[in-house]
């Protein structure tokens, strides 16, 4: 490629994926695993990288804003896990290193006729100590025996790619629906009999690494845990995250134009023509509806439109501390399982795992967010009204005190977390196989929900332009 050559790409989508598949074309030395597109960047001395992004703020479903007097408080994820280097080492990446803060360390629990601390030795409520679930009051003693009993029942299949499948056959329903369903349902707004076994991979790998969990665990024990904190997040909120990313790729060079939904996506020779733009490549960094439309007319676009997806709501509320018991000071929320629930399925005491969040000045508060809504419980029809009526209410039963908020808000989350249903990585291969090698899809709609997975799709969709595309140009 000739030194003069500026080969121009366009992520459709700047939720965090977006931005960092951005960043990392214009800074592919710069990136967790960078090696394929350093390749290319002796050659190529200017990449023109433009993001469109739908709505008037980048970040997609990261929202942080001013709540009840604390500057910061975030309305979507307040974390990502700082043990897995995607999301940390982007944040360090962009120079927040110094302003990652982790939470205070706190019990949580699962309402369960009361809040019943969840037992250590879990692993997304998979029991890995049989000794520590003999102790739990969430399960009766039939549950607590029939879960003693996983290793000595033969193989389990993993054909139906079902983690409820999975854990029913290994545990028995109670463990199933009072533990593992409500601490994976809680991160993926799932139903766990439907959802794919192979896209968590801690599940996943433990149900692949032999026949019986509790006896791979136990082979498992003597390793040193992890150092460091388990999440972090930046002492702005994680829309710091969205906007220092923005500003990164800014000063790079690159272009984010925010209020700029993309419409129209044709072909243009071996390129692409971008709202009437043309471009060498089109990382689709949005999800898999909006791909669908804008890919009408292709066999990927079916599969797209497949994927399923789960709106919740998050209500936020103060309540005086004085009101607040003593008895849940040092607890950082509470899962409510499936059988129980009416529209909550969770509750964060938001202030008591964060510093950031506490008020300097006034009077002294606790700042909770209350999920509603899940796959299989919708929430979007109800009004504002009746949603905060009914987050309110049942968290004043779960936790036994007549909650009266000072301050409210509620923010609602459309198709706010896709549902990998049985075999889900098989359909993303397919839709990918349909694609030309100049458009790449990346995102939670494919490779995993939650930020450190949308850092990593996001990068490796930048690789894989500069080795199909950009490496390839006159």
């Amino acid at each position: 490629m000739g030194t003069s050559s500026r080969p121009r790409v366009v992520v459709i989508g700047g939720g965090i994926t977006g931005l960092a598949a951005a960043h990392a074309l214009l800074a592919p030395g710069d990136t967790a695993g960078a090696g394929a597109a350093n390749d290319t960047t002796d050659t190529i001395d200017t990449i023109d990288v433009v993001v469109l992004e739908a709505q008037e703020h980048v970040g997609g479903k990261i929202r942080t804003s001013p709540f009840a007097g604390v500057a910061a408080v975030d309305e979507g994820p307040d974390a990502f896990l700082a043990r897995v280097p995607w999301a940390t080492g982007f944040a360090r990446r962009l120079g927040l290193g110094d302003r990652l803060v982790s939470p205070s360390p706190g019990g949580a629990a699962v309402w369960w006729d009361g809040l019943q601390p969840i037992p250590q030795g879990l692993l997304l409520g998979l029991p890995t100590d049989v000794l520590q679930l003999a102790r739990t009051k969430l399960l009766s003693w039939p549950g607590k025996l029939r879960a003693a009993t996983e290793p000595l029942r033969p193989a389990t299949s993993l054909d139906d790619d079902s983690i409820g499948a999975y854990v029913r056959a290994r545990f028995g329903d109670e463990v199933h629906e009072r533990l593992v369903d409500p601490l994976v349902g809680s991160i993926y707004a799932a139903d766990t009999d439907r959802f794919s076994l192979a896209a968590v991979p801690q599940l996943a790998d433990l149900a692949t690494a032999g026949r019986s969990v509790l006896l791979t665990a136990r082979s498992r024990r003597s390793a040193p845990a992890p150092d460091g904190p388990v999440f972090y997040a930046p002492a702005g909120g994680l829309g710091e995250l969205a906007e220092v990313a923005a500003e990164r790729i800014r000063q790079l060079g690159g272009t984010v134009r925010t209020g700029m939904p993309c419409t129209t996506l044709e072909r243009d020779g071996d390129g692409w023509r971008v709202e009437g733009e043309h471009a060498d490549a089109v990382i689709l960094a949005c999800p898999a509806a909006q791909a669908a439309r804008l890919l009408a007319g292709s066999e990927a676009a079916g599969a797209l439109r497949r994927i399923a997806y789960a709106d919740v709501v998050m209500v936020t509320a103060a309540v005086p501390a004085t009101a607040w018991p003593s008895r849940l000071h040092g607890m950082s929320g509470y899962l409510v399982p499936k059988p129980v629930q009416r529209l909550v399925t969770a509750a964060s005491f938001g202030s008591q795992k964060w510093a950031h969040w506490r008020t300097v000045e006034g009077p002294a508060q606790v700042i909770l967010r209350i999920s509603l809504g899940r796959d299989g419980l919708p929430v979007m029809h109800l009004d504002d009204d009746q949603l905060l009526c009914a987050a309110i209410d049942e968290v004043s039963d779960h936790v036994g005190v007549d909650l009266q908020p000072t301050a409210t808000r509620l923010t609602r989350w459309q198709r706010a977390f896709p549902q990998y249903r049985p075999h889900h990585h098989r359909t993303v291969a397919a839709i990918a196989d349909d694609l030309p090698p100049s458009l790449v899809l990346a995102g939670a709609s494919y490779h995993g929900i939650g930020i450190p997975a949308c850092v990593r799709s996001g990068e490796q969709a930048a690789r894989l332009v500069c080795d199909r595309t950009l490496s390839a140009l006159p």
